[in-house]
Order: C-alpha cells, then structure tokens, then sequence
C-alpha cells in the first residue's frame, strides 16, 4: 500500500469515498482500456457499492464501447456509459485496475479534471498517480482491494456484489493456480461463495465458452508459434491481429485469451503474443512459468504489469518488436 507523504494528512480511499456518498457527489469510475474481468469486475461493484451509499455514479471504460461475451453478463454492465458521455469535472474520479493514467486512455484527463482523484491498483509498475491511492502490488486482484474498500464504507456483500468480485479474483488468480494467490485469498473466495452464487458458471462464462472460430484462430495463431529455447529461460512466442480475429469472425478482445494458451509451453520461462491493432501498432502481452520478472521487460518498453504477466504497446514492426524483447531478456 502506497505510504502516505509525511507531513501531509492522510486522506484514505475509503474517507474520499465515504465523504462523497454521504454529500450525494459526482463520482466517475473506469477500469483500464479492454477492460477485463479484475477491471470491470472492480469498477461495476465499487459502483454498486457507492450507490447504494447515495453517491451519483456513473461507471465507464476507455475506448470502443463494446465489451467481449465473456464479460458483457456481469451484473451492472447493461448500465455502462460510453467514455464521451461522462462528466467533464466530477467530484470524485476512481481508476480502478489501470497501472499508468496511459491505460485510462481519453478518460486520463479527468485524474486532473475531477476534484479529487482516486487510484485502486495491484500492479507493482504503478508510479504512483492520482490524488489519494490505494497501490497494493501484494495482492492478487483489484477486487481484492475493492472488497475491502466496501467493508470500510459499510456495503453488505450479496449475490450481486459477490458475482463482480469472484469474476475479477478468479480471473486474475487463474482460477487460483498463479503464485499470487495466499491464504486469505481463499478466504475471501469463501466469502463470496457463501453469497450463494454459481461460481461453476461464472467460471465456464469467463473461461470455457468461446464461438467456434475460436478454434479456427487458435489453430493458426498455435501453429505459427515459434520457440526460442537459448533467449533469457526460454521464449515462445507467435502473432495475431485484430484482421485475422475479423476473418474467423471474432472481435479483437478474442485475442486477450491467445497467451493463456501459449503460456504452456513447458521449454520456455515467457510466453509472447503480440496483436496486430488496426492502427498498426502491436499489443503485446507477456507471461512468465516464473523465472523472469516481465514486468522489467514491459516497463522498458512503456507498459507494465506485474513480474508474471505484463505487456506493452509497440510501435516497431513485429520483427523488431520481437528482437526488442529478445535484448532484454538477454539481460537477466
């Protein structure tokens, strides 16, 4: 948890939060750009929580409008706003999930528009903005810290809440198996359980329903993949684009699942995939078995994450971009 300066009264989260719900305030939230289940699910129940507080929330994400199946059945996203229809200058804006004010996209100038800012973030690159923050790279998901936030401003976890925090813990824990994971992460796992909710379908909603072509792009992307055994521990890596997901007719987030997949490989430490946006530039995600750190490699790059799974945005051909990446896991 990011330590409060010295000197300065310490303004929690929680207070800010707490403050604004009571007065009836303006508060904005978002997850990051392709939000996934740790962002959304954080974002729509943080939402829910200051609501039933009496806060006036709107809950948004930055970039094309469109959630991906596997998220659009969270309780809460029917009343997602577009980020252009937000207000200009909340009391209060929230970045749930988003390491850097880069991955809240157009909604980054609200950080200074709003009158105060607040960041809930798990990720160790975080370099520390907003207003008043909520930093914790110990724990396993935003959600977690979410949970705790809701504890402190006295909203009773139901089925509802439940459902949004399960779907971003079991996420981002995959499915609990990531070295993340710790005792009290079961625990509040428990805790959600006992709601009442179907875990077994929120799992097969998240993980295992996919469109046939699915198959069809997974078998090009996996046969494409290339293994470089003498680089760093080992890379694996391969591509794909936002065109291809388009010809096997998928929307481009189909392609957040490919690395998931190609992380398997048992002869390499990192596993790579790199997207092909339509702007032309590459989203790369990273993964790590669990010898390399590539958060140090995403954040050499201009993105972030955490030291098993981060990524960054390219600029370079996918040649280029490959060898960047090869050059500093060089460098162990």
């Amino acid at each position: 948890m990011t330590a409060p300066t010295a000197g300065v009264p310490t303004r929690t989260p929680a207070a800010v939060l707490a403050a604004a719900a009571d007065a009836g305030a303006t508060v904005v939230l978002s997850g990051h750009v392709q939000p996934d289940a740790d962002a959304l699910g954080s974002t729509l129940a943080l939402a829910e929580g200051l609501r039933r507080r009496g806060a006036r929330v709107t809950a948004t994400f930055p970039g094309r409008p469109v959630l991906p199946d596997s998220l659009g059945w969270l309780p809460g996203a029917e009343g997602l706003v577009p980020s252009t229809a937000v207000p200009t200058s909340p009391d209060v804006f929230v970045s749930l999930d988003a390491a850097s004010p880069g991955r809240l996209g157009e909604l980054a100038a609200l950080l200074g528009d709003a009158g105060t800012s607040v960041v809930v973030d798990h990720h160790a690159s975080n370099p520390g903005f907003g207003d008043v923050r909520l930093v914790d790279p110990t724990s396993p998901a935003t959600v977690v810290l979410v949970a705790g936030l809701l504890d402190e401003l006295g909203v009773d976890l139901d089925a509802h809440l439940a459902t949004l925090l399960y779907a971003g813990l079991a996420a981002d824990t995959g499915s609990f198996r990531f070295s993340s994971t710790r005792p009290d992460t079961h625990e509040l796992a428990a805790r959600l359980l006992s709601t009442g909710i179907d875990h077994a379908a929120v799992s097969q909603r998240l993980f295992d329903t996919a469109p046939f072509g699915w198959l069809r792009l997974l078998s090009a992307v996996a046969g494409r993949a290339v293994l470089e055994p003498g680089v760093g521990a080992g890379l694996v890596w391969t591509w794909s684009s936002t065109a291809e997901a388009g010809e096997h007719g998928l929307p481009g987030e189909q392609l957040e699942a490919l690395v998931d997949v190609v992380r398997a490989t048992a002869e390499a430490d990192v596993a790579c995939v790199l997207k092909g946006q339509d702007d032309g530039s590459w989203s790369v995600s990273l993964r790590s078995r669990g010898d390399t750190d590539v958060a140090r490699v995403a954040m050499a790059l201009g993105g972030g994450g955490h030291r098993g799974a981060a990524g960054f945005t390219s600029h370079l051909d996918r040649e280029g971009t490959v060898e960047a990446i090869r050059e500093l896991l060089a460098r162990r």
